[in-house]
Order: C-alpha cells, then sequence, then structure tokens
C-alpha cells in the first residue's frame, strides 16, 4: 500500500484504540508496566508470524540491530510507558488529545536536526499549537476528576518522544530495509527491554493480571499488530512530519470512545484546545506541503 492518506487513516484508527484499551486495563488492575509489555511482546509474536508466512526473516546486522532498539526506547518503550501511566489521571481521550502535539515537536525537531527547516507558515503554526497545548493542559483532564500539573507535564512528555522516533527512524533508516522486518525488530526489542523492565520493578510481576482480562489483552494485541505494519510503511512513504499526524485521528477516535463508552466528560474548554491544536497542526500540515511543493 503507497497511498499516505489512506495509511494515515488505518494507522491513527488503530493508534486512538490504544488509549480506552489501556484504561480498561487499568480498571482491572493491571500494571501500566505490565499492560505496556503485553502490547510490545503480543504484536512481536503477531508480526514474525506474519514474517514467517511471508517466508523472510528479520536481519540481524550491528546496524539493523542498533536501529532495533533505538527505535524502540524512544517510540514504543517510553510513550507506552507514559500512556499507560497517565490515561487513569488524564482520561483515555485527554491523553489522546496529547498526542496531537507530536506534529509540532516533530517540526521543531525537525528544523533543529536541518533534517526540514520550517517557512513562516510551519512556524506560525508552531506558535498556535504551543497555544493550544497550553488550554488544552490548564483543564487538567476530566471534569469530574481534574489531574495534576505533574501527571499533565508526564504526559506531554508521549508527544515529545514519539517526534524523537519519528525523526531519528528516518535518519537513521537501513538502506533497503523493509517496513515490516523494522517494526517485527523493533517490536521484539520493546519487548525485551520491558521485561527488564517488570523484572527490576518491585511492584510488577508476570503474569500480573493478564490471564483475568484475556479477551481485552488478545483484542489489543490484534489491534497492536494490525497497526505497525501499517506505521513503518507511512514512515517509509510519507517520512516523519506526515507519520506523525496520525496523532489526529487517534485523538478523534480516543474522544469518541472515551465519550461514548466510557462516560468520560471534558469541559469546553479542553474542546476548545482540541480545536486550537487541530488548527496548529492542520497549518504545520499545510506548511510541509508547501515546502515540498516548493
Amino acid at each position: 500500500m503507497q497511498s499516505p492518506a489512506l495509511l494515515l487513516v488505518i494507522t491513527g484508527f488503530f493508534l486512538g484504540l490504544t488509549f480506552p484499551f489501556g484504561k480498561l486495563a487499568h480498571t482491572q488492575g493491571l500494571s501500566p508496566i505490565v499492560w505496556a509489555w503485553w502490547v510490545s511482546a503480543g504484536s512481536s509474536i503477531g508480526l514474525v508470524m506474519i514474517r514467517a508466512v511471508t517466508g523472510r526473516s528479520i536481519r540481524l546486522e550491528p546496524r539493523y540491530v542498533q536501529f532495533y532498539f533505538l527505535s524502540c526506547i524512544v517510540a514504543l518503550v517510553i510513550p507506552n510507558l507514559l500512556i499507560f501511566s497517565v490515561i487513569p489521571k488524564l482520561g483515555a481521550g485527554f491523553t489522546g488529545l496529547l498526542i496531537t502535539l507530536s506534529p509540532v515537536f516533530t517540526l521543531t525537531m525537525s528544523s533543529i536536526l536541518s533534517v526540514r527547516v520550517p517557512n513562516r507558515l510551519g512556524l506560525a503554526a508552531l506558535a498556535i499549537g504551543f497555544v493550544g497545548a497550553v488550554i488544552v493542559a490548564l483543564t487538567r483532564g476530566e471534569v469530574t476528576q481534574p489531574a495534576s500539573f505533574g501527571w499533565v507535564f508526564a504526559g506531554l512528555g508521549i508527544p515529545f518522544s514519539l517526534a524523537i522516533g519519528n525523526v531519528y527512524r528516518t535518519m537513521a533508516w537501513p538502506d533497503g530495509a523493509e517496513p515490516l522486518e523494522l517494526a517485527t525488530g523493533s517490536n521484539i526489542a520493546a519487548a525485551l527491554v520491558l521485561l527488564m523492565v517488570v523484572w527490576l520493578h518491585p511492584e510488577a510481576s508476570l503474569p500480573g493480571g493478564l490471564l483475568s482480562v484475556s479477551g481485552l489483552a488478545f483484542i489489543t494485541v490484534v489491534a497492536s499488530t494490525c497497526m505497525f505494519p501499517f506505521f513503518f510503511q507511512l514512515q517509509f512513504v510519507g517520512g516523519p512530519t506526515y507519520l506523525s499526524q496520525i496523532g489526529y485521528v487517534g485523538a478523534m477516535v480516543a474522544l469518541f470512545v472515551g465519550t461514548v463508552f466510557l462516560s468520560e466528560r471534558y469541559s469546553w474548554i479542553t474542546w476548545a484546545g482540541a480545536i486550537v491544536i487541530f488548527l496548529g497542526v492542520s497549518l504545520s500540515a499545510r506548511s510541509m506541503k508547501d515546502q515540498d511543493n516548493g
């Protein structure tokens, strides 16, 4: 599949399911660390099965292994641990909104690293996105359970870490590597890193309640396994900033599911901030398109 727009919608849809699924896992008493490990481990199994069916393995050359582990730490391990930790405090929908800041952070890092320097419209987008982030952050999550600013600050680490991953994968993508191959290797690396975290954490252990939510665990892994091939394919054909826009779709899915199915409630200020963020990221996307055409 080579259509960036279609890849964006599909990847964003599966990403949006991550947040309500994570909240449901928390309500069943699962540790964020254990749940993050399961998502990566289960996805690894699914992706390895896909590779086996196609008769292809994953390369273990040093540059590939380095890519797997560095990519997984900044784009999978850190974001997932933060996501599943802050969702109980901020709500699934609110956490999804924070992901929409990833394009702004990605554009900023790209310009700092001279990967892509923003034009005037891009700079305006950064300013507008920042204003929206401040508005959303001040509401501190759900109306019924406002969180401390510490949790909001932790939540902002999610799009920041994702942005690092977006830029890194483009800069370090091995020549001739297949998207599915890198998706598989990165998830295996993430599962290994998170397994070590589980082993070292005094309050986390396996299976950690996973057996009691086997249905939810299975559905989550299916969604995650479906997402990653599209995710890495989108990175390959669209680049870091276009990929980062999956947060738009993911936020809409998370807000819809959180509001309709999980009874989450957000103030009008949160929704106003969301609109400002969408305006900022839309201008960000427009600026990137103008630069590509120019």
